[in-house]
């Protein structure tokens, strides 16, 4: 933090300006919730970008500062690192292909975060996500607490977008959360959905609802394949910044999140997608809901899943 004239300024930095980067970098300026450097390998891009998204700040009554570069040493002293770099996913690619890639890119800039800004929370956006999440922190040191990351809340968001659609209600109208991994074996927890109030059973046929389960895990490769050259980054960017938020107006706002478990949910050492309180200091507490024996099992089995692709990373 530093003062910018009388105000404390938080200071963020986002590594990858490619579209979800970004659009985390414009979302908090607009939000004017911090100061704000957009970092990548490319010369030009990040600096081209952060220059664009400042000149809009007459017109959106912001003052925060934004600056793009292809210096890892500028997050010194940064209060949150999000990172979003890493390679996108084409047509026919999983999660989990993109897993040898981006751990190589996630390990050198995780390696900056702990030299140039030791003191900062990591936020982690690049997939597959949960696999990540857990390297930044192996390869950080820093506590558990200070590292995870975005998915949950994203995962959540689709499928209360979905259950609005299908109702076509206004999301406020929907209470929904997804839990493990981010992926194909994610646990939309439907014992706890609920519409206006009441459970998403009495409101919907079952295969409806197997429906929109199944939309929701294909979330993201529903918009790849619309796409044909690039992946979703509005609302990804949207869930990390909400986090962001989160963190620096100490919310402790409760967000699904890929966070590091030690004996929540039955599960250790490893990185999931469960409800979590987001302060200052980061993950804050663990929330444990009531599950189906059912769930228990899916959420297992997500955990199984993520700890296996850990396992390939060698650590």
């Amino acid at each position: 933090m530093a003062f910018r004239g009388d105000v404390l300024s938080y200071k963020v930095s986002v590594f990858g300006a490619g579209n979800v980067g970004a659009e985390v970098a414009r979302r908090i300026v607009e939000k004017k919730l911090a100061d704000v450097v957009l970092i990548d390998i490319i010369e030009g891009i990040p600096q081209g970008k952060a220059l664009d998204i400042l000149q809009s700040g007459p017109v959106e009554s912001f003052d925060c500062k934004i600056r793009g570069t292809n210096a890892p040493s500028d997050i010194k002293d940064s209060d949150i690192v999000v990172v979003t770099a890493g390679l996108a996913r084409k047509p026919g690619m999983s999660r989990d292909d993109l897993q040898a890639a981006n751990a190589s890119i996630v390990k050198g800039i995780t390696e900056n975060i702990k030299k140039f800004a030791p003191d900062s929370i990591i936020i982690m956006v690049t997939n597959p996500l949960d696999v990540m999440t857990y390297l930044a922190w192996k390869v950080s040191g820093f506590d558990k607490r200070k590292v995870f990351g975005m998915a949950g809340l994203l995962d959540t968001a689709r499928m209360v977008a979905f259950i609005s659609m299908e109702l076509n209600i206004p999301p406020s109208k929907v209470e929904a959360v997804v839990l493990g991994g981010h992926g194909d074996l994610m646990v939309p927890v439907i014992s706890q959905t609920k519409v206006n109030g009441k459970p998403i059973t009495s409101v919907l046929p079952k295969e409806k609802i197997d429906a929109i389960v199944k939309r929701t895990a294909n979330g993201g490769a529903e918009i790849v394949n619309l796409l044909k050259t690039g992946s979703a980054y509005y609302a990804p960017s949207s869930s990390a910044v909400a986090m962001v938020e989160s963190v620096i107006k100490n919310k402790g706002k409760v967000i699904p999140s890929a966070v590091i478990l030690d004996g929540q949910y039955g599960l250790t050492n490893v990185c999931i997608g469960v409800p979590a309180k987001i302060g200052k200091n980061g993950i804050e507490k663990v929330v444990e809901l009531k599950l189906t024996d059912d769930e228990k099992a899916m959420l297992k089995r997500s955990a199984d899943s993520v700890k296996e692709n850990i396992g390939k990373l060698g650590l």
